[in-house]
């Protein structure tokens, strides 16, 4: 019971800590800090923190093989352009809603998998598309500012990372790495995508006050170190179909604080929106765990 309990609170923390990213973010664009520029910040601090932490603390190893590199450097690019898209997302459309849509990765990482690798669309799958797609409607028709290309964004965002996922499942040459080395090295390697933008770091914005350092560094801690620390933890000891269901929280938490901190809007309609999107993917995920 005590494993039990430990787990579930692992991912509630998980959850609620990846939800923590509009929280961030936000107030660095206020202050008119570029998305290149915070996603740099974020990864920069991560690697250093996270890669102390699992080579000194969990004394995990960090060698690699050429192969093994290639795929990696892949990945992290993969990664970090979701994590950009989503990011420049936050331009256009409420971050709440923005990363409600992004939930609906898991179904795109089915259909990616019925399309590529043969595996048979259900009709659970169907029921779930159609679940999500009426609940993005809502949302548009909910009086939501739903920007067409800040929801291009987000889609592109999921799509990035359903095809991470669905790489890192069937890759046979990276499945044997650990699950924080291989982390470290997506985060390592997804940092060049933004030295790449910001010109080899000779666009990159300077943070000017504590606070703008206190959120870049808030950024690497809480909804990136934390977040996957938390959610190996929840997947060890109450599996990886609570730990999904528990997933919810994450968009749940950046429309709280959205609408609390931010101002954005949330009417009935967008709330019935959010419930359809959440309910069609945990619908998806629990009956593939289940099966």
């Amino acid at each position: 019971m005590r494993r039990k309990i430990k787990g579930i609170l692992n991912g509630i923390i998980a959850s609620v800590s990846y939800g923590t990213n509009p929280l961030f973010a936000l107030p660095l664009y206020s202050k008119g800090i570029g998305v290149n520029s915070v996603l740099f910040y974020r990864y920069a601090f991560a690697v250093v923190i996270y890669g102390i932490w699992i080579k000194f603390f969990k004394k995990t190893s960090l060698k690699i093989n050429w192969k093994e590199g290639l795929w990696l450097l892949l990945f992290g690019l993969l990664f970090s352009g979701s994590s950009l898209t989503l990011f420049d997302a936050f331009n256009y459309i409420d971050a709440g809603l923005a990363c409600t849509i992004l939930f609906v990765y898991p179904i795109m990482v089915a259909i990616i998998m019925a399309l590529f690798f043969k595996e048979k669309v259900s009709f659970v799958t169907i029921c779930s598309i159609i679940l999500t797609t009426i609940g993005i409607y809502m949302l548009y028709k909910g009086g939501a500012s739903l920007n067409p290309r800040g929801v291009g964004l987000v889609f592109a965002s999921a799509l990035l990372y359903a095809l991470y996922i669905v790489g890192v499942k069937n890759v046979k040459i990276v499945k044997h790495i650990k699950a924080d080395k291989l982390t470290f090295y997506v985060m390592l390697f997804g940092l060049i995508l933004y030295i790449v933008n910001l010109k080899f770091c000779t666009e990159l914005q300077f943070l000017q006050s504590p606070f703008q350092w206190l959120c870049a560094f808030a950024l690497a801690i809480i909804p990136t170190i934390i977040s996957l620390e938390t959610i190996t933890i929840a997947i060890k000891f109450v599996g990886s179909t609570t730990t999904a269901i528990l997933g919810a929280l994450e968009p749940l938490t950046a429309i709280f604080f959205g609408v609390t901190l931010f101002g954005e809007q949330l009417t009935i309609r967008i709330c019935i929106g959010i419930l359809l999107i959440l309910s069609g993917v945990l619908f998806l995920v629990t009956n593939k765990i289940r099966k």
